[in-house]
């Protein structure tokens, strides 16, 4: 018999996992019984779903969920993490990437999230170079409402 839904088996054995592991309390894994170790055990959920079933549908969204979840885990937990914005940037295009090595689609994308992510981050190194970045940024954080409008009649009067 075959289930109906491994994507949602994958995600209770994996929460499972991690709360018998919680009540167990080994010393080697303490710092993984966290609320970002949850997004790291959903992501994994969401590739292990997609490999299995060969749909790979869910690519992007494993290591979207995967990858939010070890950056939080390791901005939490660990001193000399990238703890920038910019690295948002690069885990969505490296969910294009790998995706792309699935389904051949969203390579361009994932080049221009991954090349972004890189600039901004090294942009305070190369301050001198990069300080229209600053203003560009700054204009985005003052009217970002005003462009998801925009984006948003767009779309609608796309067809």
């Amino acid at each position: 018999m075959r289930t109906q839904n491994p994507l949602l088996a994958y995600i209770l054995i994996g929460i499972g996992v991690f709360f018998l592991l919680r009540e167990l309390k080994l010393p080697i894994i303490t710092d993984f019984y966290s609320w970002q170790t949850l997004l790291i055990i959903i992501g994994l959920a969401f590739l292990i779903h997609s490999y299995r079933s060969r749909s790979y549908q869910h690519i992007f969204t494993g290591i979207l969920i995967l990858g939010i979840g070890i950056h939080l885990h390791g901005s939490a937990y660990y001193h000399f993490w990238i703890n920038h914005w910019a690295v948002y940037l690069i885990i969505i295009g490296l969910a294009f990437l790998i995706r792309y090595f699935k389904t051949k689609t969203g390579f361009l994308p994932g080049i221009a999230f991954l090349a972004v992510g890189v600039l901004f981050i090294y942009s305070t190194a190369f301050h001198s170079y990069f300080y229209w970045i600053y203003d560009v940024i700054a204009l985005v954080e003052r009217y970002w409402p005003i462009i998801l409008i925009i984006l948003g009649f767009v779309l609608l009067r796309k067809k």
